[in-house]
């Protein structure tokens, strides 16, 4: 038999709000994660999904690294 933790548990554990674990759950984000009717069952043990929100390097230096930033 399968094992599976709430939405609620999984944001204790990944330390993240419970509408965030909602989130990746509603985007499929998460792997083997089950809707029976409005409760989300999410296998245990399974790995906290990378934060897609974010790009790496989003933040633009204007051309020049921060170290020369910070020596101006």
């Amino acid at each position: 038999m399968f094992e599976y933790m709430t939405v609620q548990e999984a944001a204790k554990l990944w330390k993240l709000l419970e509408r965030r674990v909602q989130k990746l759950c509603e985007g499929n984000r998460i792997d083997g994660v089950v809707r029976l009717s409005r409760v989300w069952l999410i296998p245990k043990g399974i790995q906290k999904p990378a934060d897609g929100r974010l790009k790496k390097n989003k933040r633009k230096t204007g051309g020049c690294s921060l170290d020369e930033k910070v020596k101006t």
